[in-house]
Parts: C-alpha cells; sequence; structure tokens
C-alpha cells in the first residue's frame, strides 16, 4: 500500500504562510535542497485543495502539475478540464485519496500545502507520515498548519534533525486508529 506523507514547511507558532499567503520568511540551504530532492524521487502523486492551488498558480507554480508527478486539486468550485497529470476532484478528499493509497503501483502520495485537506484526510484517518521543516521564526499570525480536529492524533518520532539553516526537521508516523 502506498503512503500518504504531510509535509512542508511552518513557522515555530503553526503558520505555514502569512495572511496573505507570503512565504517570504522560508530559508533555504544545501541539506534543504537535498531533502526535497529526495522527497521527490519518493513521491509521484500530489493532493492539494483549491486554496493551494490558487496560491501556486499565483507563484507560477503547480498551474500545470508537476513533473513526473499526478497532482490531483480537491475543489467543489473549479470546473475545469483534467489535463494529462493534473486532475480537478470534486468528489470527497478522503473518500478518493484512500482509493489512490490503496492502488497497487505508485510511489508515496504528498499532501502540499494547506491544513484545511490535510483536516480532512487526518479525521478520516488516511495520512499515515508527517514530515515538517521548522523554522526558527514566530510570525504572529498568519494561515494555519493545523486546525482544530475532532479526535486526538497519536504520533511516534521517527526523525529529529536540526538543520544548518538553524530550521529542525520532524517526522512522525502516525498511530492509526
Amino acid at each position: 500500500m502506498r503512503k500518504v506523507i504531510f509535509g512542508g514547511a511552518n513557522s515555530l507558532d503553526n503558520f505555514i504562510a502569512r495572511k496573505d499567503d507570503a512565504v517570504d520568511w522560508l530559508l533555504f540551504s544545501k541539506d534543504v535542497e537535498k531533502i526535497m530532492k529526495d522527497m521527490w524521487e519518493n513521491i509521484d502523486t500530489i493532493v492539494m485543495g483549491r486554496k493551494t492551488y490558487e496560491v501556486a498558480q499565483r507563484m507560477g507554480g503547480g498551474g500545470g502539475g508537476y513533473p513526473g508527478v499526478k497532482t490531483y486539486v480537491f475543489s467543489r468550485t473549479i470546473k475545469k478540464p483534467n489535463k494529462k497529470k493534473l486532475f480537478f476532484v470534486n468528489e470527497d478528499a478522503a473518500v478518493y485519496v484512500r482509493r489512490l493509497k490503496e492502488e497497487k503501483e505508485g510511489k508515496d502520495i504528498c499532501v502540499l500545502g494547506g491544513g484545511v485537506l490535510a483536516k480532512s484526510l487526518f479525521e478520516a484517518d488516511v495520512i499515515d507520515e508527517i514530515g515538517f521543516n521548522i523554522h526558527p521564526v514566530l510570525l504572529g499570525s498568519g494561515i494555519p498548519l493545523f486546525h482544530e480536529m475532532s479526535r486526538q492524533i497519536d504520533l511516534e518520532l521517527k526523525e529529529c534533525k536540526q538543520l544548518s539553516n538553524g530550521c529542525v526537521l520532524l517526522t512522525y508516523k502516525i498511530k492509526h486508529a
């Protein structure tokens, strides 16, 4: 079975972007480049919500999908035709991602971006792993990474690594219900 991973970068106070979607506070380094390169080698599917898709389009990426990777955008409002590797899905995200996860062939699935989609996948017990690059900044406000959930999600630490830029990489396995 394929693994569903929720990952990315966030501030220490739980934000993935400023209120205007800006990510000018993100710190890059050689070790971050390697982490991202390794991640892309192990996934062939990205799932994201409408808001993340729209932000990616404004920033000049994600609008046509990612090379060699199928991208699924979950939205009740976007009505665009599917492209070769970019698919718009109007179904329940948790049901759809569970089907992707159960496919016999394929690499890992990355939940990209915001916490609204991730919340629904956590509550449906679809996500298997969390990996975040926590940045040494307190933004004070912004777009939250995690939203209030209906239940507790227990985790098992897989890795904790300090990066050269002062960030901390944390990887947790989900203890499924």
